[in-house]
């Protein structure tokens, strides 16, 4: 009997735990729901054992409404291939100098990586997350290029840069609930193949779209301080201090990759993208998790406001009864009614956390005692 009830006690403490995750995520679900993603993957996630679960997670953003555009790389492939040709690829400035012999065999392992995630999302077997999700993906020419040229006296060949994304025909797509999927390729106008770098197709992808998240999914573990602790917020600023200092260490591969993407997620913020996330691949669902909890998994990059502390308004009369109304119920506050909260509005301050009041506290002036009162403090 003593086993029973144990039993009952850690299922009641589960099914509580689920319902307040589901409750605590219920209003980013309504937020993301139409909104436009764009998420950028490397060649190494592809190739992961874990990539099936990063699927699965995008199979679920395209089940609560969200539109998606995927952005792969296929760095390792193409090495793979160059090496099976017994050709050493050269880079300079972290770009592959794509000699014009070797596009082939670029365009090669660039197709397979497609044609892999293609399949992936095409899964629908039962008894997992695909089952059911029924998704339709849609690749083509959408972005033009033109050659990169030759900096600092190297010629880069076939290597290319953006010169412009088809937002339409992409917008199209996602009107009509297609995933679509862009490669690390551009043609130009005279039938020209070139061999572009995922973050820019990404980043500039974002932009061209509008699009109101830029997830980009890096290897190592994500935007860190001096100190090694993973950063969750910066704002344009912040962003643009932590890349100059840390413009010391060029050796660092992790240190490398954490530039390009946080230069990457800076332009894209310039360029109009409401926020970029930078996402760990290490991480197991750091996609949902990022996306549908409060306090997020990577480092987010913004342009605007995340969190502030402000005077509060008569709109924020509901939140602020949210956060008080417990404390309230324990004897720990003085019991107000709306009526009351209304009167005294002006006198509240407020920290909004994504739209969100996450904590508040009025102050009462009493200029004849030359005295005041904190009150109504709640976190």
């Amino acid at each position: 009997e003593c086993s029973t009830e144990i039993n009952k006690v850690n299922n009641n403490i589960k099914n509580n735990s689920h319902v307040d995750w589901f409750r605590q995520s219920a209003p980013y679900i309504h937020a993301h729901r139409g909104r436009t993603l764009v998420i950028l993957f490397g060649g190494e996630a592809v190739e992961d054992s874990s990539f099936a679960h990063l699927i699965h997670d995008i199979a679920l953003l395209g089940s609560l409404g969200v539109r998606i555009v995927l952005v792969h790389g296929a760095r390792p492939q193409i090495e793979r291939q160059l090496t099976t040709l017994k050709v050493k690829s050269e880079f300079a400035d972290n770009r592959r100098i794509t000699l014009h012999e070797n596009m082939p065999a670029v365009e090669q392992a660039v197709g397979q990586v497609r044609m892999s995630i293609e399949a992936q999302l095409s899964m629908g077997l039962p008894n997992t997350p695909m089952a059911g999700a029924a998704l339709r993906v849609v690749s083509g020419n959408f972005v033009t290029a033109r050659p990169y040229g030759i900096r600092n006296g190297i010629d880069y060949c076939q290597t290319g840069n953006l010169r412009n994304v088809d937002a339409d025909a992409i917008k199209q797509h996602l009107k009509n609930n297609n995933v679509v999927l862009v490669s690390p390729i551009g043609y130009s106008p005279s039938g020209e193949i070139f061999n572009l770098r995922a973050e820019d197709v990404a980043t500039e992808t974002a932009i061209a779209l509008h699009a109101d998240n830029l997830i980009l999914v890096m290897e190592n573990n994500g935007v860190t301080d001096r100190e090694g602790k993973l950063l969750h917020q910066l704002n344009l600023p912040q962003a643009e201090a932590w890349l100059e200092n840390h413009n010391d260490n060029k050796d660092d591969a992790n240190n490398i990759e954490t530039q390009t993407h946080l230069n990457n997620a800076a332009q894209a913020c310039r360029g109009g993208v409401r926020r970029v996330h930078l996402l760990s691949r290490q991480v197991d669902g750091a996609l949902l998790l990022e996306l549908y909890t409060r306090d997020g998994n990577g480092t987010m990059v913004t342009a605007e406001n995340y969190e502030g502390l402000r005077h509060a308004t008569i709109d924020d009369i509901g939140g602020i009864m949210e956060l008080i109304s417990p404390l309230e119920q324990q004897g720990v506050l003085v019991k107000r009614s709306r009526e009351q909260l209304e009167l005294d509005i002006n006198n509240f301050t407020v920290i909004e956390r994504d739209g969100m009041i996450i904590a508040c506290a009025a102050l009462f002036v009493f200029p004849d005692e030359q005295a005041a009162e904190i009150a109504a403090l709640s976190v």
